[in-house]
């Protein structure tokens, strides 16, 4: 585990953000003599064991999937979260101290009814050597993630709940309206307060000063300028054996990350690709313009969440023990209705992601081109690096694809590195000059 947000901020910016950090996830740099690159592949041992845990993914996905939706039923079908109203309502007439009993009991309900899969997951990370991460240290690493749930839904619920009490006409408009400071606090926050509290981060050029002048090279042929103070290396050897980069915050929290595994192990030239491609998610925008949709995308979730809360609850009055819905026990409802409805918008925002990581590819290629000899290739290694070290199935179902995967498959990103070549035919770049 890198990173555990906590939950009702997972929701929130599940549906609302999904967009907030980019990555380009690589692989480690093998031998200095790499031979030419036509395609990916896999070794036959390395292959068989792609596709085992490619299986098992499928698997944990599809009960993840069921199981969010399925421990929200059962906290409505037997009004355990009734149970729980009546015992914040035994506890005080005052509705901050109800939601202080109320969310904190609902919060910790959840989380330890999802525990299993959060564990199976873990495990199945550590058998295929992809996490290193030591059972206490991943326990911690929960135990933290539910310290920082449990206010930050006390707030929430107690907000919200306001909110329906004061405007049971509107309360769609102003929740929405209040969801999008949050949404940005989240995002602009996440880097510098959340982020570090599970990983350590030092900068980039106290740890690879080598590489800094090399950046600045990739930067300036973008007439980008990136303070060397956003450049943070973390330490993620001491959790996982992958390799990741990535962009994320807004304003003064906006940075790039690279892992040590990936500074410390990849050649330069590949280092620049994957800085072109994190420079690309800069230039391009592409938080904010994740922000923007997911900000519309909160919008059609409210109204729907409006139109469709009380009629369902009426018919289910009797059978969950809610009282309408500005019910503290209507709160496992509502969530479910978010899940529901996050699911089915999740292929929109799997190829939104897609469409945008394979423009950061493109603004990649073109960053290094002329900076490092054979650019192709070396998008290309780091590609096939990453399949062998992620063991990522080189033929994934397309529905799969299309459902889950945020970025291009690696063999379909592979291909374009070794295709997209317009200098040599003369044909304009499509993000530089």
């Amino acid at each position: 585990m890198i990173v555990r947000t906590p939950y009702w901020i997972r929701l929130l910016v599940l549906m609302a953000a999904p967009f907030s950090c980019f990555h380009l996830v690589v692989a480690r740099a093998q031998t200095s003599a790499t031979p030419v690159i036509t395609e990916y592949r896999l070794p036959p041992g390395k292959l068989a064991r792609s596709e085992a845990l490619y299986r098992s993914q499928m698997i944990l996905f599809v009960a993840g999937t069921v199981s969010a939706p399925l421990v929200l039923t059962l906290l409505l079908v037997l009004r355990i979260s009734a149970r729980y109203r009546d015992w914040a309502e035994r506890a005080s007439r005052r509705r901050f101290v109800q939601a202080l009993v109320f969310a904190p009991l609902l919060v910790l309900t959840i989380d330890v009814l999802s525990l299993p899969l959060s564990l199976y997951g873990q495990s199945l990370q550590l058998s295929y050597g992809l996490s290193v991460q030591s059972w206490a240290s991943w326990w911690n690493d929960w135990i933290k993630g539910e310290l920082l749930t449990i206010p930050v839904a006390l707030v929430l619920t107690w907000g919200f709940y306001w909110i329906l009490r004061r405007s049971p006409r509107r309360w769609w408009l102003f929740g929405w309206l209040m969801s999008i400071p949050l949404m940005l606090l989240v995002v602009w926050g996440q880097p510098v307060f959340i982020d570090p509290l599970f990983n350590h981060f030092e900068p980039l050029e106290a740890k690879q000063p080598k590489l800094l002048p090399e950046i600045e090279k990739v930067m300036r042929r973008g007439g980008l300028t990136i303070e060397r103070s956003r450049m943070f290396e973390m330490r993620a050897s001491d959790k996982v054996t992958t390799y990741n980069a990535y962009v994320t915050g807004i304003g003064a929290s906006k940075r790039v990350v690279v892992w040590d595994n990936t500074s410390k192990d990849l050649t330069i030239p590949e280092t620049l690709y994957i800085f072109g491609h994190e420079q690309g998610h800069y230039v391009l925008q592409h938080i904010w313009l994740g922000i923007g949709l997911g900000i519309a995308g909160l919008l059609v979730a409210f109204v729907l969440a409006c139109r469709l809360a009380d009629g369902i609850l009426a018919r289910g009055e009797g059978r969950f023990g809610v009282r309408g819905l500005s019910d503290w026990a209507s709160l496992p409802f509502l969530l479910l209705l978010a899940n529901l409805m996050t699911l089915a918008g999740q292929p929109v925002g799997s190829a939104v992601s897609r469409y945008m990581e394979h423009q950061a590819d493109v603004y990649g290629l073109e960053a290094i081109h002329g900076l490092v000899p054979d650019s192709a290739q070396v998008a290309a290694a780091c590609e096939q690096k990453l399949g062998e070290k992620s063991l990522s199935y080189p033929a994934p179902h397309p529905l799969y694809v299309a459902w889950v995967y945020s970025h291009p498959p690696i063999a379909e990103r592979l291909r374009f590195a070794l295709q997209y070549q317009p200098w040599n035919s003369g044909q304009p770049l499509r993000y530089f000059p």
